[in-house]
């Protein structure tokens, strides 16, 4: 008989978050290995044989869909970690603050030590404006989130639109002159972006430094700046979804049908649109719409679909030594997503091995599987001896001090 209990379901929301977190390097490892708008076309920074399937499969199964799922959580986690405050005796509200001032601290550095693609900045600061709409009942959290995300994003997938357009016309060879100019200078900004993420991807560690400093002091920011209106509502939407009991008390037959629509709902537009953009050659123009902003619907979908199917399959497999793993590696999720990048960066960049400009872009599935190995291979081990991962426990004591604590009791 499949074990299904309030205990059973709390332990589900690690297990989602570590299918998230290794869901994630599915997309990243094509950042940490090339420039960072190889993440959004295979024909980036050049056209590599053999790449087309993985990045298609990627894009079906992965691309906003694990980030959007991540995005919930941290969502569902800050309903979660407000409680834990509570029971301490701590000022919900302030530890929260504490708790993400630090984490905008662990955003910046993550991104000038180590890697451009830190988001852990956007969730600090997207989480100063959920923290400020945390005491609203779900329904009415779902009344900002839903509205906001879906127009936003709708607007901005509707301005792109004109440009596929142009795109198109003059890839087949019927545009005016002028959106020919226009195309030309896109790809030559693409260049540009594509020289100088690969001169950062090759030095070394303090030169790395130095150029992302000299370059783009205000990356994480401005990164923030362009996608809050994606990550904001879908923390907003994981708040009122750990609040009216989606990942603890809703039954079964609910999450299934919830599940079914979600992933298949949002998979065949998604599967379509991958079908023309891959018949159509990855256009960068039509690239970067449909990633940025056209598939957002979709991806919420199959990210809501996704949470659904995982906690009703949970129960009946949480005793698998593949599942007791990924729990494991949710409870470290913040420690998987840091180490993941000191492994991908000791390989690819310079400062590492260097492997980066060396290794064809057919290769990375094999290195996403390594860094699922690595995310999985040691949080059981350490959670038996420590109880919490070594960031998870740095971070909980920052947001919480023990002579906060103690003040309070």
């Amino acid at each position: 008989m499949d074990e299904d209990t309030p205990r059973t379901r709390i332990e589900a929301i690690d297990f989602l978050r570590g299918v998230a977190v290794l869901g994630i390097l599915a997309i990243n490892v094509t950042g940490f290995w090339g420039p960072s708008l190889a993440t959004f076309s295979p024909r980036i920074p050049e056209f590599a044989t053999g790449s087309d399937p993985w990045f298609a499969l990627a894009f079906v199964v992965f691309e906003g869909k694990m980030r959007a799922l991540f995005s919930l959580l941290f969502g569902a986690s800050m309903v979660l970690f407000a409680q834990s405050a509570e029971r301490h005796g701590a000022d919900p509200d302030l530890a929260q603050l504490r708790r993400l001032a630090w984490l905008l601290l662990f955003g910046y550095l993550h991104f000038v030590l180590l890697w451009w693609g830190d988001i852990l900045f956007l969730y600090a600061l997207c989480g100063l404006g959920a923290l400020a709409l945390r005491r609203l009942e779900p329904i009415q959290l779902l009344g900002i989130a839903l509205p906001f995300y879906l127009l936003a994003q709708g607007i901005e997938a509707l301005f792109a639109l004109p440009g596929v357009f142009t795109e198109q016309a003059v890839l087949g060879g019927t545009a005016a002159p002028s959106d020919v100019a226009e195309q030309a200078a896109m790809m030559g900004r693409i260049a540009a972006s594509v020289a100088r993420d690969v001169a950062v991807l090759n030095a070394g560690f303090l030169e790395a430094i130095r150029l992302k400093l000299s370059s783009a002091p205000l990356q994480p920011l401005n990164t923030t700046l362009s996608t809050f209106t994606e990550t904001l509502p879908l923390m907003l939407i994981g708040m009122a979804m750990m609040r009216s009991g989606f990942f603890t008390d809703w039954p079964r037959r609910r999450l299934a049908s919830i599940a079914g629509i979600g992933i298949l709902g949002g998979g065949l537009p998604t599967v379509l649109v991958t079908l023309w953009l891959w018949h159509h050659g990855w256009p960068p123009r039509a690239m970067f719409a449909a990633i940025e902003h056209g598939m957002a619907l979709p991806h919420l979908m199959m990210a809501l679909g996704y949470a659904a199917a995982l906690l009703v399959v949970f129960p009946s497999i949480r005793k698998w030594t593949l599942a007791r793993a990924l729990v494991a590696a949710g409870k470290c999720a913040f420690s998987n997503y840091i180490g993941t990048t000191v492994l991908m960066g000791a390989i690819f960049s310079g400062w590492g091995l260097g492997l980066g400009p060396e290794l064809p872009r057919v290769w990375l599935p094999a290195f996403v599987l390594l860094g699922w190995g690595a995310m999985l291979s040691w949080p059981q081990w350490w959670l038996a001896r420590f109880g919490q991962g070594p960031l998870e426990r740095l971070w909980r004591r920052l947001a919480l001090p023990r002579g906060d604590l103690a003040r309070q009791h």
